[in-house]
């Protein structure tokens, strides 16, 4: 139930990474045994469709009209995919509470991740902090969902 709780975290930053990160997981057959949907994020083209939203994302972060990560759209984005992947992260018999878990963290990272963001701009511009917080997301993400079972 880990790997669903830290998905969530990665979530609640970039709504679309744990998608890209579930379907490379996917992919390379590390997801737990009839996960949801592993056969259709495995399919290279829904795998690469999702790594496309998720650079998309990450590239309009550092736009000036980029909406704040806790406004109602991202924030049903966050809870859709956090939902997601903490379901297809964990075990079988206990999926429910892996997208529970996943979507509590994301929410809950969401705010705290915008706060920090906020203050990191401040400090170092919207897109410096947001690349910075481009590779702590990715390789969290990857990290989250590559991990051995």
């Amino acid at each position: 139930m880990i790997r669903s709780i830290l998905m969530g975290l990665v979530a609640g930053q970039r709504s679309m990474t744990p998608l890209a990160a579930v379907a490379a997981a996917a992919r390379k057959g590390n997801l737990p045994h009839g996960a949801p949907l592993e056969r259709l994020i495995s399919h290279p083209v829904v795998a690469g469709g999702t790594v496309a939203l998720a650079a998309a994302e990450m590239a309009g972060d550092k736009m000036k009209s980029a909406p704040d990560r806790v406004v109602l759209p991202g924030l049903i984005a966050r809870t859709l995919t956090s939902a997601y992947a903490g379901a297809a992260l964990a075990p079988r018999g206990e999926r429910t509470a892996g997208a529970i878990l996943g979507v509590a963290a994301a929410l809950g990272a969401s705010y705290v991740g915008w706060r920090l963001r906020c203050a990191a701009m401040e400090r170092f511009g919207q897109t410096a902090s947001g690349v910075g917080e481009d590779a702590l997301v990715l390789g969290s993400g990857l990290g989250v969902a590559l991990a051995p079972r």
